[in-house]
């Protein structure tokens, strides 16, 4: 093993114990963190192959050494760091032996093998325990994502968006594989008198309160979605345009004896148009269509009520 300077050794304490509070201080005060990091990672690369140098590329410290950077650059930003902090290395390295006139010493001790082999066996343990909990994370906050984007922030069931999305695909299914299904449009009676009587808060009780009666009367299997303000559509697979009538009469009975906590005089009603799939409908925007107009004719003859869609017309 050959001497090396004391200032060397007062670099490689300052780097050790210094450095990397001083790196994290800067990537967390700066405005771009991701681009601090980056370069902090530039920075690792360029001290690792300086003390690749100046070990005279002993073999085994020197492998360990490389090893352990690029594990973090390629985890961190794949292979294009990787590439970038290789060559970091690689300059620092030659550059410090050729400034320094370090011999090479190529060949490593029994000793230095064994304060080698505690590294190589924890290091990259650990760096495999941090990506593991990195992927945990990434896929929670994927899934919240997901949540976010298919789910109505309020009622917490499907928005118009990806409920219009899933009757997409329960149209298609209806028709490659004849089946049957039943669309629902349901519709809150008086609902801006509810609002401007009673105030916003309890018309939100009223938008949650027919959300649970919905979930708690229709089966795990229909797909309730908030169509609108205060619409709701319904995707009743395999069912019938009789057996959803009757869901829905199920929900009025329900709405009945339902009274709302902060305005318990006031009864809940709901105007509702149902339409059955039919293999002539060319579009599922058809399908919706035929719902929307029995929604509206049950509002025009007096609400509270029913209506069925005729297809035929």
């Amino acid at each position: 093993m050959q001497p090396v300077s004391g200032w060397w050794w007062l670099l490689l304490i300052a780097y050790g114990y210094i450095w990397p509070h001083l790196a994290w201080q800067m990537a967390d005060r700066a405005p771009d963190p991701a681009r601090a990091e980056t370069r902090n990672l530039m920075i690792d690369s360029l001290m690792g192959g300086v003390w690749i140098g100046v070990m005279g590329m002993n073999a085994l410290p020197s492998a360990l050494i490389l090893a352990m950077i690029c594990m973090n650059n390629v985890g961190c930003g794949g292979l294009k760091l990787f590439f970038n902090g290789l060559g970091f290395i690689v300059l620092s390295c030659l550059l410090t032996l050729g400034m320094f006139l370090i011999p090479l010493n190529l060949e490593t001790m029994p000793s230095q093998v064994w304060i080698c082999l505690p590294f190589l066996l924890i290091y990259p343990t650990y760096f495999g325990l941090v990506s593991y909990r990195t992927a945990l994370k990434l896929s929670e906050h994927k899934r919240r994502l997901m949540h976010m984007s298919t789910r109505d922030g309020m009622t917490g069931v499907y928005n118009r968006r990806h409920w219009e999305h899933l009757l997409h695909g329960e149209y298609d299914n209806c028709q490659r594989y004849h089946r049957s299904a039943t669309l629902i449009l349901i519709d809150i009676d008086h609902f801006k008198s509810i609002n401007d009587s009673c105030g916003h808060d309890v018309g939100d009780e009223a938008i949650l309160a027919i959300t649970e009666h919905l979930q708690l009367t229709l089966r795990i299997t229909d797909v309730v979605g908030r169509f609108g303000g205060d619409e709701f559509g319904v995707i009743m697979s395999g069912t019938a345009q009789d057996s959803a009538i009757q869901a829905m009469a199920r929900v009025r009975d329900y709405l009945d004896e339902f009274r709302l906590p902060h305005a318990p005089h006031i009864s809940l009603r709901i105007s509702v148009g149902v339409a059955e799939f039919d293999h002539s409908m060319v579009s599922y925007r058809e399908w919706l269509k035929a719902a929307d107009v029995a929604l509206y004719k049950a509002k025009n003859l007096g609400r509270s009520r029913t209506e069925v869609a005729d297809i035929a017309a």
